[in-house]
């Protein structure tokens, strides 16, 4: 278990925060984290991904359970959304359509949940006079842009829905931010894992799906080469990230990277996690086929989140990993 208060900045007094998406993965986190320093806490999901287990772990581990309620209900309704906002300070976003591959099939059940959902968020939030909506964006954005590390300015075109819509909540946010003064920060998560991450659905991220097969004795699938990379990125640094960006006197209208800034390939990650979780085994690999919409390199330059969010890491690939055993 995390201990948060040693890793989250000072919040100075207590707030109320919205949390979308409480039951998933980083959503659950969240919510620990905020309840363990002494925050009060509305949380709202519709478990299409999340779990309420999830919940009823995060509360637990915050030993405050009495500062939070939560509402099962989508952000696809306005009326929901409008109803969870009331007296809320601060909003966490991320209720979301969360796969690439998925969003390849799907995309207008992508478009309704992340395009069009995010309105409605944006909406209560102006409406209920929030002082500022943090949100989920993604990597992702970044598309066919060869640009290494990956820089906020630096834009290609995008490779799924998925990506797309991310970008499409940048430039609403960005348009709310100046026009109606609703005040709107943007993290682009570059591969997020971490504790409480499903290794069971069909579009799980890659580590917790990898760790699940090498413990089971079977041989995890890379699609590819294996020498695609990737920024990896501790669920704990996403949580810090989101209070710096609440509490932020100028991170308004503004996108930042959260990763580690530290560029690993599938290969390498796979013989890491060998080595956590089966170190007595050969490392082995099914190689198959690319799939469609994947980006081929990805890491973050964060110096702009340095900069403006005085953001660090708090956890790196190796101890996060072997904070999973």
């Amino acid at each position: 278990m995390t201990n948060y208060p040693e890793i989250l900045p000072k919040i100075g007094g207590q707030y109320h925060w919205l949390v979308t998406g409480a039951g998933g993965f980083i959503g659950s986190h969240l919510t620990e984290a905020l309840l363990s320093v002494g925050q009060k806490v509305t949380g709202i999901d519709n478990f299409s991904t999340g779990y309420r287990h999830n919940i009823d772990m995060a509360v637990e581990a915050s030993g405050h359970p009495e500062n939070f309620a939560f509402t099962e209900g989508t952000i696809c309704s306005p009326e929901t959304c409008s109803l969870v906002m009331n007296g809320v300070d601060y909003v966490l976003h991320h209720a979301a359509f969360v796969s690439v591959p998925a969003s390849m099939k799907d995309p207008a059940k992508c478009f309704d949940d992340n395009a069009a959902g995010f309105v409605n968020i944006l909406e209560a939030a102006r409406a209920n006079g929030v002082k500022r909506v943090v949100y989920a964006t993604s990597s992702a954005v970044y598309g066919d842009d060869e640009t290494m590390p990956k820089v906020e300015a630096s834009i290609g075109k995008s490779l799924s829905p998925y990506a797309l819509t991310k970008y499409i909540n940048e430039l609403c946010a960005e348009f709310y931010t100046r026009v109606y003064g609703l005040e709107c920060t943007g993290l682009r998560y570059f591969n997020v894992f971490g504790v409480r991450q499903d290794p069971n659905c069909a579009y799980a991220a890659v580590i917790p799906r990898w760790i699940d097969a090498v413990k089971a004795g079977k041989i995890p699938v890379i699609y590819g080469n294996g020498e695609q990379s990737r920024d990896f990125c501790a669920v704990q640094n996403v949580v810090k990230a989101n209070i710096l960006a609440a509490i932020s006197s100028s991170s308004a209208g503004k996108v930042f990277n959260i990763g580690c800034g530290v560029e690993t390939t599938l290969n390498e990650l796979l013989t890491k996690i060998y080595a956590v979780f089966a170190p007595e085994r050969e490392v082995k690999a099914d190689y198959q086929s690319p799939r469609e919409g994947d980006i081929i390199h990805s890491s973050a330059s964060i110096e702009y989140a340095r900069e403006v969010l005085k953001f660090e890491p708090a956890v790196y690939l190796d101890e996060g990993l072997a904070m999973m055993r």
